[in-house]
């Protein structure tokens, strides 16, 4: 059983992820959800650089507001492979959304497919249900920027922003062609994210976690899938993370899928008073 402290000030530092170290224990992988919903934009965006166009869509998101987000984080570390799946509504402006993540059958910390609520806001995650002790009700508080992955696996799920923030950092970038994406034209273009080159050019919101990242990765280059709409908004990205553990090298394949552009992301984030600062444990 692994136990860890989470203290109220500085917030929770972990080492590794909690949802997902929790479920690696057990199994990984799984394929993406393909389907999204939304209208197809009218801004021709082919003549424009690969790189250019990827370095922006953070910018884009930020400009088109709110929508509906759906991931799928497949772990493997060991011939174990796990599946999480998770779904909500992001608001890229003020960077935070709220998202229920399910962790498969069997995984250490899952109660009997009670999904886990999580909040997301720049620099912290919050989560809600999170089992192995914390009172029902109350919300366990995470400083990502204090996170080795920055929150990039950690919750089980791929924070929105930081995965269109991580495309600032492409490189090595090819264009693969249009296909439709839930009758959507995309733009399909494979690249390799730099973890540092991601965060010195990130948004000052995003910058604390992606440098945490950038230090706590083993590797980092990261192989990413992006899937872009005639208006450059980004509609599914899929990243290929690495990093190492106490045993075999975990990796991740996190997948990102946005629609319901303008749909409304409302997030209240918990007082201090409905904040758990026991231990967590995990079995």
């Amino acid at each position: 059983m692994v136990v860890q402290q989470y203290r109220s000030g500085g917030g929770a530092r972990a080492a590794c992820a909690l949802a997902v170290a929790a479920a690696v224990s057990v199994a990984c992988g799984c394929s993406a959800q393909d389907e999204v919903d939304g209208g197809s934009g009218t801004r021709a965006v082919a003549a424009e650089r690969p790189r250019d166009l990827l370095g922006r869509a953070a910018d884009v998101l930020a400009e088109a507001g709110g929508a509906e987000a759906r991931t799928s984080m497949q772990t493997a570390a060991g011939g174990t492979r796990v599946t999480i799946r998770g779904r909500g509504t992001y608001d890229f402006r003020k960077q935070v959304g709220r998202l229920k993540v399910m962790l498969p059958d069997g995984a250490a910390g899952a109660d009997r497919h009670r999904p886990i609520t999580e909040l997301l806001a720049p620099g912290a995650l919050y989560m809600r249900n999170r089992g192995a002790g914390v009172p029902d009700g109350k919300w366990v508080r995470i400083d990502t920027t204090g996170l080795k992955d920055g929150n990039l696996v950690t919750g089980g799920a791929t924070d929105p922003m930081a995965a269109a923030e991580l495309l600032r950092g492409a490189r090595e970038v090819t264009y693969a062609g249009t296909s439709e994406l839930a009758g959507v034209t995309v733009r399909h273009y494979r690249g390799v994210a730099d973890l540092g080159r991601a965060a010195r050019a990130a948004s000052p919101l995003s910058r604390g976690a992606l440098n945490a990242a950038a230090k706590g990765f083993s590797k980092d280059a990261v192989p990413f899938d992006a899937y872009l709409d005639e208006e450059g908004r980004l509609r599914k990205v899929r990243h290929r993370f690495s990093f190492a553990s106490r045993g075999p090298e975990v990796s991740v394949v996190s997948t990102l899928l946005l629609y319901g552009f303008g749909t409304p992301a409302a997030v209240v984030l918990p007082d201090g008073d409905d904040i758990y600062t026991g231990e967590i444990r995990q079995d």
